[in-house]
């Protein structure tokens, strides 16, 4: 689950980028890193590190002007970055897998697409196992809480069952 505004203070915000950056400068490479962190009252933890794309990122896809495939390709063509403007409080939740199948369908989606708002991305995996990540469901919302809570009840929504036509 990701959102936007992170909705942490100034010093913590701060903080992560100083260790994102001393993370990714000492690694290298091209692209944007998917640098997660945990965020105490008094601390802000490193957790792990994409360097590309990733998952917890795709709220950008609903959430602001760029998002986080477009930055990607700018940081690796060397292209301008302007500034990036967010559109609404926005949220992200995963779609998991709750079975092994090798012939997946995805049910109620339509009914999860029917909540203003609310976008579905599946990642085109014909295959699962319990906990793989299947898909996002992205919402806006008049506040975090709001787009988050969308985003959960659309993820909820759409559930996967085997194929019995493949």
């Amino acid at each position: 689950e990701s959102w936007q505004p992170a909705g942490i203070s100034e010093a913590q915000i701060k903080a992560a980028q100083a260790i994102a950056t001393k993370v990714t400068d000492a690694l290298g490479g091209a692209g944007i890193f998917g640098v997660e962190f945990f965020i105490t009252k008094d601390e802000v933890i490193f957790s792990e590190l994409s360097p590309r794309p990733h998952d917890t990122g795709m709220v950008t896809l609903i959430s602001q002007n760029l998002n986080e495939f477009e930055l990607h390709l700018r940081a690796i063509l060397g292209l301008p970055i302007p500034h990036i403007e967010t559109f609404a409080p926005s949220a992200s939740a995963v779609i998991l897998a709750d079975r092994h199948s090798k012939n997946i369908i995805f049910n109620h989606v339509a009914k999860a697409l029917a909540t203003p708002d609310v976008d579905i991305r599946l990642f085109g995996k014909l295959t699962s196992r319990p906990y793989r990540r299947m898909g996002v469901a992205l919402a806006k919302g008049k506040d975090v809480t709001d787009a988050r809570n969308k985003a959960f009840k659309a993820a909820k929504t759409v559930n996967l069952s085997e194929s019995p036509n493949l």
